[in-house]
């Protein structure tokens, strides 16, 4: 980890975003020392619900055996085989079965859609959640993650196109919980002018982050440059300062 982006980012962040919740990351990597920190698997679970406590300075570790969810898995990069019904799950369920999330009108119309779906690989058997401050020397983050507001995630968005003139430089692509803050950022990670995300949309992960939150999610080097440019953005008027004062009295969660 570069502790001197590490530092820089915290310094600049309580400056302009003062209160707002610090972003978290995540790395993949084979070292054993990441076992103690791996949740344990009690049936379908979500994994959006699991990563919770990396938002309060705990670090959470995945592997392919231990995520309850088979997105969950597939958005990590690790393979997965969906059983035929996944087609009825996603859509509008079997009768006297199962309801189905209803995410898509009908069964063909996920099938059309995971054709189209691109998927990220795995680059460790571990994939590590760690809050921002708690990085140590010789971790390389590859995401960095943001649950926020409304008046936080404008400043986000804002910093995302100010060194651009792509007007599609965020994107919000149809995708679960999971796949917008790990899978679809990995992906922009290997394209020329990497794009943000912006996610939490997923009816099935939204109990499990806060009623006014969205994730926004961008590649570790995409976040670099955003943080040299913060100092020169329109962090430095007054019209975020007045963006900025009420942001910090209602928090990022």
């Amino acid at each position: 980890m570069n502790t001197e982006l590490q530092k820089e980012f915290q310094i600049k962040w309580a400056r302009y975003f003062k209160g707002a919740d610090l972003p978290f990351v995540f790395f993949y990597s084979d070292e054993e020392k990441y076992a103690e920190h791996a949740v344990k698997k009690k049936g379908w679970t979500c994994m959006i619900a699991q990563l919770n406590p990396v938002r309060k300075g705990k670090t959470v570790t995945f592997t392919q055996d231990n995520i309850g969810c088979m997105g969950g898995v597939r958005a990590s990069g690790y393979p997965v085989e969906y059983s035929e019904n996944f087609r009825y799950f996603l859509s509008c369920g079997i009768e006297g079965k199962s309801e189905g999330l209803r995410l898509k009108k009908t069964p063909e119309l996920v099938d059309e859609y995971m054709k189209t779906s691109p998927d990220s690989k795995s680059e460790g058997k571990y994939i590590i959640f760690k809050r921002w401050d708690k990085l140590e020397d010789g971790e390389d983050p590859r995401v960095v993650i943001f649950y926020a507001t409304p008046d936080i995630l404008s400043g986000l968005f804002n910093l995302a196109g100010f060194n651009s003139a792509d007007r599609f430089c965020v994107i919000a692509p149809f995708t679960s919980g999971c796949g917008s803050i790990i899978n679809y950022p990995l992906l922009e990670g290997k394209r020329e002018g990497p794009r943000s995300v912006i996610g939490m949309f997923d009816t099935s992960a939204r109990p499990y982050v806060d009623e006014n939150v969205l994730s926004f999610a961008l590649p570790m080097g995409a976040f670099g440059k955003m943080v040299s440019e913060m100092d020169e953005s329109f962090l430095i008027t007054k019209d975020w300062e007045r963006i900025g004062k009420r942001a910090s009295k209602t928090g990022s969660s």
